[in-house]
C-alpha cells in the first residue's frame, strides 16, 4: 500500500491553518488521525501544523494517514462491474445473491472483500467505505467512497439530502402511485425483520406505478420507487404495510415460487461529487430474469 489519499486546495483568504482545513469539511477525528497517525499538512510545499497562519492564494496539501481494513475484512479477488471510478469514488454495479459486506452467514466473497482486494492490487492505501448499501438479494447501483474522508462528506450529502436513488420491483397485486410515509422500527421478535411502528424512525418513500402484468392468473405491478430516506429493509416493509409486498420475498409476505429473491433493484444513483461538487447520474437497467417477470 503506498498511495495514500492526497487533497489538495487553494487558501481564499487569511486564516489559521487549523481553519482552511475545517472548511474543506475535514472533520476533528480525520485531523487528529492526520496529526497522530503518519498524515501530513504541507503549505507551499513545506510542512506545517495547524497554527500556521495561512494567507490568499496558499496551496495547501494535505496526505491522508494510511488506513487499515478490519481485522475480520479479508481481500479478496472477484469480479466487480465497475460503472465509475476516480480518486475519489467508487460505483459498481452488483448483481444479485451478493452480500455488500460479510455476515456470519455470508464471510466471504461480498462486495467489500472484492473493493478491498481491488484497492490493493492498485496499491490504494484505504479500506472499503460503503456509502449506499444493498440487501444481499437486492441487486443494481452501489456507491463506494475511496477514503474516510470522502466517507464523511457523503454521509453529510446524504443527510441533506443530496443523494439520489431510485429503484425498480416487481410488486403483488395492483399498486398505485403513491408517498408511504410511515416510520420503521425493529420488529421486537426478530434481529433482522423490520416493521412499520410508530416509534420507530421517519421513512418516506414514493411510489410510481410503469406498468401492470400478470403471471399464471396472478396481478402484479412493475414500480418505481424513490427514496428520500434510508431505513433498512425500508422498500420492501413500506411495500408489504401497503399490500403489495415484493415478489420473491418471503420475509415480507412474499414467496419464492417465482424467483429465488426479492424482485427489487437500484437503477439510478445521483449525488454530487464531494470534492468537485459536479452532479453525476448513473444508471443500470432492471436485469432480464426481473424484467421478463410480467
Amino acid at each position: 500500500m503506498n498511495n495514500p489519499f492526497t487533497l489538495q486546495f487553494e487558501v481564499q483568504q487569511d486564516m489559521l491553518l487549523r481553519e482552511a482545513v475545517a472548511l474543506c469539511g475535514i472533520s476533528k477525528r480525520a485531523l487528529t488521525a492526520i496529526k497522530f497517525d503518519g498524515g501530513k499538512i504541507f503549505v507551499n510545499g513545506i510542512e506545517r501544523n495547524v497554527r500556521h497562519r495561512v494567507v490568499r492564494g496558499d496551496i495547501v496539501t494535505i496526505v491522508f494517514p494510511q488506513e487499515e481494513a478490519s481485522e475480520g475484512l479479508i481481500p479478496q479477488q472477484g469480479h466487480l462491474t465497475i460503472v465509475y471510478e476516480d480518486e475519489a469514488l467508487l460505483v459498481i454495479d452488483k448483481p444479485a445473491y451478493m452480500s455488500t459486506i460479510p455476515s456470519r452467514e455470508h464471510p466471504d466473497n461480498s462486495v467489500a472483500n472484492f473493493v478491498l482486494g481491488y484497492f490493493q492490487a492498485q496499491g490504494l492505501a484505504s479500506t472499503v467505505h460503503i456509502v449506499t448499501r444493498l440487501d444481499r438479494d437486492t441487486s443494481g447501483l452501489l456507491c463506494i467512497a475511496k477514503n474516510r474522508h470522502i466517507h464523511h462528506l457523503m454521509s453529510a450529502a446524504q443527510q441533506q439530502g443530496d443523494v439520489h436513488r431510485q429503484y425498480e420491483a416487481i410488486v403483488y397485486g395492483q399498486a398505485t402511485n403513491q408517498s408511504i410515509i410511515e416510520p420503521i422500527g425493529r420488529k421486537e421478535t426478530s434481529i433482522i425483520e423490520r416493521q412499520v411502528r410508530q416509534d420507530g424512525q421517519f421513512a418516506h418513500t414514493d411510489v410510481e406505478v410503469i406498468k401492470y402484468g400478470r403471471l399464471n392468473d396472478c396481478i402484479m405491478s412493475h414500480i418505481r420507487l424513490t427514496l428520500h430516506t434510508g431505513r433498512t429493509h425500508q422498500i420492501r416493509v413500506h411495500m408489504a404495510y401497503v399490500g403489495h409486498p415484493l415478489v420473491g420475498d418471503e420475509l415480507y409476505g412474499g414467496d419464492k415460487e417465482i424467483i429465488n429473491r426479492q424482485a427489487l433493484h437500484c437503477v439510478s444513483l445521483t449525488l454530487r461529487h464531494p470534492l468537485t461538487k459536479e452532479i453525476l447520474s448513473f444508471s443500470s437497467e432492471l436485469p432480464e430474469e426481473l424484467a421478463s417477470l410480467l
